[in-house]
């Protein structure tokens, strides 16, 4: 292939390249904390479910930031709001390790869910503008970068806090630092679309039938994602350097099945087969872990990174080609309502855990991963257009050029 051709998902530009790597450091910050959460409860003199509000206030400023992120963008262009976005996680990532009180830092982390949901969002709408092959090439891209931050996140946590449970949101501050001169260095302004994003276009674009039942679907599927990320490093009681190296290989096979698996099954089964099937394979592990002996749990939590990689990409496919909304403002709505989830699942978990045992949390999220997969059942009409296209785009592109080197 030459490089001319435009179907290699390694030849990007160096804009890609950057935004993907700020990407990787913003994505770290999701899972940096899950093997020092019982170190920062026990530096804090806090709670389970106190410290689980490291996540749900980060998700929940996330989720209604998601509706400015499109405005934002579209009036001072993708650049700039990549760059405030970085810059408020550097300062909040940093202040955070300053804290003194879980209260604190459970502040400044909302504070640096504000910053990510304006770098993320606008950094899956760059990457997509500006990648060689297309959307489904800058997808998987994106997910590569998702995963790769997933696994490597809980590394660095580890590591670093091993020493302290403060180092890791230092070295996290430092890396987003490094990745705002990357972009301000390599990506150039992005055109501003013709239109302005309203501050409710994201809500509107809820109306349409299949990006709603989209975002209904991860709704339910991102409470599960969220129960294992937030609530498992609980229930496992590891050293931070065991609770990383478990959420590393979890980290692992999510980037592999978002990557790698998720296409090739897409193409040999239909969209709605895979993510249907894998949403009920989640939940039936979500069981297992929440009844398995300890070796049993740490299996199980790291099965579910296969699931949960497949489930990624497909949503992320489906909200952003199932209605005729700009992908931006596709993409906020969809997260406005998908990452509420996220906020909830860190906070309910370990309430769930004290009204009846440690079992639960785990039932109530496979639960969640069923309804998920019987809104896709249910509403798959609605769906089945971007099914149709993504099974011709791949022909088109004989399910090879993404994947070449």
């Amino acid at each position: 292939m030459s490089e001319a051709e435009p179907g290699s998902l390694l030849r990007q530009p160096k804009a890609v390249w950057a935004t993907a790597g700020a990407s990787v450091v913003a994505f770290m910050g999701i899972g940096l904390v899950d093997p020092i959460l019982p170190s920062i409860a026990k530096g804090l003199d806090a709670s389970a479910s106190q410290v689980s509000l490291l996540f749900t206030s980060y998700f929940l400023i996330t989720a209604v930031a998601m509706l400015v992120t499109g405005y934002v963008s579209s009036r001072i262009g993708g650049k700039k709001t990549l760059l405030v976005g970085l810059a408020l996680v550097v300062v909040f990532a940093a202040l955070s390790g300053t804290s003194g009180s879980v209260g604190e830092l459970v502040g400044f982390r909302a504070g640096w869910g504000l910053g990510n949901a304006l770098f993320v969002s606008t950094a899956l709408a760059v990457i997509v503008g500006a990648a060689a092959g297309g959307s489904a090439a800058a997808i998987l891209l994106y997910e590569s970068a998702l995963g790769l931050g997933m696994a490597c996140g809980p590394l660095l946590g580890a590591a670093l806090g091993n020493a302290s449970w403060r180092y890791p949101f230092f070295g996290t501050a430092a890396l987003m630092a490094i990745g705002f001169l990357c972009i301000s260095a390599f990506l150039k302004e992005q055109p501003r679309p013709a239109k302005k994003t309203g501050l409710f276009d994201p809500i509107r674009a809820l109306g349409h039938g299949g990006l709603a039942s989209v975002a209904g679907s991860a709704f339910f599927y991102n409470y599960a994602f969220f129960t294992v990320l937030a609530f498992t490093p609980f229930v496992l009681n590891m050293t931070p350097y065991k609770s990383g190296a478990v959420f590393f290989c979890w980290g692992l096979l999510l980037a592999v099945f978002s990557v790698l698996v998720a296409p090739r099954m897409q193409k040999r089964f239909g969209t709605l087969k895979v993510l249907g099937g894998s949403l009920v394979l989640l939940a039936a592990d979500l069981v297992v872990l929440g009844y398995g002996n300890h070796a049993t749990a740490i299996v199980c939590t790291i099965i579910s990174g296969a699931f949960i990689g497949l489930n990624n990409t497909i949503y992320t496919e489906l909200a952003l080609g199932v209605s005729d909304a700009p992908r931006p403002v596709a993409s906020a709505g969809y997260n406005f309502v998908r990452w509420f989830a996220a906020a909830a699942a860190p906070f309910l978990a370990p309430h769930i855990e004290g009204w009846t045992d440690i079992h639960i949390p785990f039932v109530v999220a496979a639960a969640a991963a069923v309804v998920g997969a019987g809104v896709v059942w249910v509403r798959r009409s609605a769906l089945v257009h971007e099914e149709e296209e993504f099974a011709e785009t791949h022909a088109t592109e004989d399910g090879v050029s993404v994947f070449a080197n």
